[in-house]
């Protein structure tokens, strides 16, 4: 149940940022202050309106420095209450703090005696130049420090007093400067020269410089970075959010490679020096390419390597298509990683048991191996190896001569972040693009992170970016109307809202619009509102009663199973018990394979495809093999296993005739008790037939006349029928095409229009005779 955040009158809320303000520097939510920019705007609380913008022109200051919103927001604040001391000094303090580049125009250059009448000549006009324009903006920005009303704060009156002393007196020097270059000049250019106007410019130059100094002194201390960039790897990764124990791993590696730094520099011996080489395991968006780039940065700062550049490759960079060509590109890319660290990413795809000879990806791992231990390059680059677990697990124990280069130390799994951690993600995401989100779009989006996160393909960090840039570009896609500042820098709920098209036919009125299946009906009804109540339940606190949803339909082909199936999945997704709400139709062949260890796999891979949505297992019976080498029942174990991990993530169905489905349920105890709800799918009887091969004639808009009708219902009834509905669909199909074969053959058809229209006794004829006999 989503905690609803306490609302605060303004005034309240005011007294609360203002302490936040004092404590931190910054106010944490600006969502909260930007709203309340957005809700004072046109309005008549003068005094609030213009006390939330100095709130908003603070913390935005802290965070980015005084730039043109800080001054914009500043100087409104002003424009709404002229009292406000507060935004009166800091736009004051602003004007010192970007005074710093005032002397930096002023670079003479060198000026000698020993230099030719020319050179002289030229170099005191450059003089003279520097000098006049000097002087026109100084004065200028002296005029503008003597009108700043400073007088209520001592600190600022002492900082202005220093600057208009020092600008005073450097417009002094370089008055005096300036007409010691132009005598300077004149006594070049005639008869008569004199050294005491070098002197001068000499000693002029040299006045300017100390009050340039301090000058610059003044602002030596000055900054406003609450987020300060850290050039410190191991900082960089200590800020990071999430990831503890990974911090905690990194540290205590990074203190041992310091420890051993100091051993050396004692003279002490280590005949075996700690491998650098890394196995990072984890989901997507995890920050595995984050920290191997962190880890090469690590290495250069303790010196252990010479370069932190990080080479990355795959698969595609490394395996070649003919003989020679992978050696080739291994050797390539190692010479780049050279100093360096050479990162793979998705190591396990090189090779893969069960791939054919003419796959080089097994030549790549025996050229990296041999790269990496050989007296050429062996411990002159790190290797970093990335992944899944699982994949990585396996592709390593597939190749020893790998592992071995790899201490077990070396291996660190980086977790899937929460939910809490996301949502700080996407905060910094937001705020790194200049904008802030509301309350309720936090919630919208940690719904969003919720649906999104169904299986190990979850992209964590990079898919709340992905879900932050998204939401931007439906704000900035969106017309604007008016200057509502709100609608550059606010994120709203709307903004996170995905734009998902509702089909016009609710999953409800689908599965009561099928023909016959009463029972089915009523059966599936009734867990779905069981399913809504226990969902009722848990959002309002009190203890829910497990749902077991697994389920066995059994019936003859052609009753609706997988029909019924895909509506079940779209009602559990709508009552929110299913993310996805999909369908994966499969059967044995899409998990037996031919060969020890691969059917697992294949299990598991088609599993992952149905995590959140449900599994369909048609004539699930034929798992159950006949011989005792088969692989059908390592299908059922995973299938076990993999259920109860996944839990209410996976739905399974299991379909087939109810004789082999209870043989099949016998073989496993395990599965016998995931399985408790049952659907029974009877035959179709002929009306209901009738009714199927009606209603799909008429999707198409074909229609039977009363003897065509009578003819079916006569026909059906002395049929012994094998696939039921789709039986009615497959004869609608043949006779639409006998009727076509008919008519194009009459050369006068006398209404074309309304002949079309219709299917005949003839045509049905035509095509029993046609399914007959196949």
């Amino acid at each position: 149940m989503r905690e609803q955040k306490k609302q605060f009158p303004l005034d309240e809320q005011l007294v609360l940022w203002e302490k936040e303000i004092d404590q931190n520097g910054y106010i944490r939510n600006e969502a909260g202050l930007i709203t309340a920019i957005k809700m004072l705007t046109n309005g008549h609380d003068e005094i609030s309106f213009s006390k939330v913008l100095t709130l908003a022109a603070q913390s935005r200051a802290k965070r980015s420095g005084y730039d043109s919103l800080v001054l914009q927001w500043l100087q409104k604040a002003i424009e709404h209450d002229p009292t406000n001391l507060k935004a009166k000094k800091l736009l004051a303090r602003n004007q010192w703090t970007n005074k710093g580049h005032i002397f930096d125009q002023l670079i003479f250059p060198r000026i000698r005696e020993t230099d030719n009448r020319a050179l002289k000549k030229k170099t005191a006009e450059q003089y003279i130049e520097i000098s006049q324009q000097f002087l026109a903006f100084a004065e200028e920005q002296l005029d503008e420090f003597k009108k700043q009303e400073v007088e209520s704060d001592s600190e600022l009156q002492e900082k202005f007093l220093i600057f208009t002393d020092v600008l005073e007196k450097a417009i002094e020097e370089t008055a005096a400067l300036l007409k010691a270059t132009e005598l300077y000049e004149e006594s070049v250019t005639g008869v008569f020269h004199t050294a005491v106007h070098y002197e001068e410019i000499k000693t002029r130059v040299n006045n300017l410089d100390k009050l340039k100094e301090l000058w610059e002194a003044q602002f030596s201390n000055d900054t406003h970075d609450e987020f300060p960039f850290s050039s410190d790897p191991l900082a960089e990764l200590n800020n990071m959010v999430g990831l503890e124990t990974v911090k905690e791993r990194v540290n205590d590696f990074y203190r041992f490679l310091k420890y051993q730094q100091k051993r050396k520099e004692l003279g002490l011996l280590t005949k075996d020096d700690q491998s650098l080489n890394m196995v990072l395991t984890g989901n997507p968006g995890t920050g595995k390419t984050s920290l191997a780039r962190l880890l090469a940065k690590i290495f250069h700062q303790l010196g252990v390597l010479p370069r932190e550049e990080v080479i990355e490759a795959d698969r595609s960079k490394l395996v070649g298509a003919y003989v020679g060509q992978t050696e080739e590109n291994v050797r390539k890319v190692v010479e780049q990683a050279l100093g360096g660290v050479l990162f793979i990413d998705e190591a396990y795809s090189l090779k893969r048991e069960g791939q054919t000879g003419n796959d080089y990806g097994q030549t790549a791992i025996d050229t990296l191996v041999s790269l990496m231990t050989g007296k050429e390059y062996g411990g002159k680059f790190a290797v970093i190896l990335a992944g899944y677990p699982e994949e990585m697990r396996q592709f390593l124990d597939a190749n020893p001569g790998l592992r071995s280069r790899f201490p077990q130390s070396n291996f660190i799994y980086l977790p899937d972040y929460t939910n809490d951690e996301l949502m700080q993600i996407a905060e910094q995401a937001a705020m790194d693009n200049d904008f802030a989100i509301t309350e309720e779009a936090k919630a919208e989006l940690k719904d969003r992170i919720e649906k999104e996160r169904v299986d190990d393909t979850f992209g964590n960090a990079r898919t709340v970016r992905n879900l932050v840039l998204e939401a931007i570009f439906k704000k900035g896609a969106r017309p604007v109307d008016g200057d509502d500042f709100s609608l550059y820098t606010l994120l709203e709920k709307e903004d996170f809202e995905s734009s998902s098209v509702s089909t016009s036919e609710k999953p409800l009125e689908k599965l009561n619009s099928l023909v016959g299946l009463e029972t089915v009906k009523s059966e599936v009804t009734t867990l779905i509102s069981f399913v809504r109540m226990q969902q009722l339940r848990k959002e309002k606190g009190l203890p829910a009663v497990p749902v077991q949803l697994h389920s066995v339909f059994t019936g003859n082909p052609g009753t609706g199973k997988t029909t019924v199936a895909k509506i079940y999945a779209e009602l559990l997704k709508e009552c929110g018990m299913l993310k996805r709400g999909h369908l994966i139709v499969s059967s044995r062949a899409d998990f037996v394979a031919g060969y020890v260890g691969q059917t697992a796999i294949k299990t598991k891979k088609k599993i992952r495809e149905a995590l959140g949505g449900v599994l369909f297992i048609d004539e699930a019976y034929s798992l159950l093999g006949q011989t005792s080498g088969d692989f059908g029942k390592e299908v059922i174990d995973t299938l076990v296993d993999e259920m109860t991990r996944h839990n209410e993530n996976l739905v399974v169905i299991l379909a087939g005739y109810p004789a082999e489905m209870d043989m099949l349920l016998e073989s496993n105890p395990g599965l016998r008790s995931r399985f408790k709800k049952f659907f029974h799918f009877p035959d179709y009887t002929t009306e209901e037939l009738l009714v199927i091969i009606k209603n799909y004639a008429g999707k198409y808009h074909y229609k039977m006349t009363e003897k065509t009708g009578s003819f079916l219902a006569e026909v059906l009834s002395e049929t012994d029928i094998k696939g039921n509905g789709r039986f009615g669909t497959n004869l609608v199909d043949e006779a639409v095409q006998s009727q076509a074969f008919r008519l194009m053959g009459i050369e006068n058809v006398v209404d074309f229009d309304e002949d079309v229209l219709y299917l005949e006794k003839s045509d049905f004829e035509a095509a029993l005779n046609k399914i007959k006999g196949e």
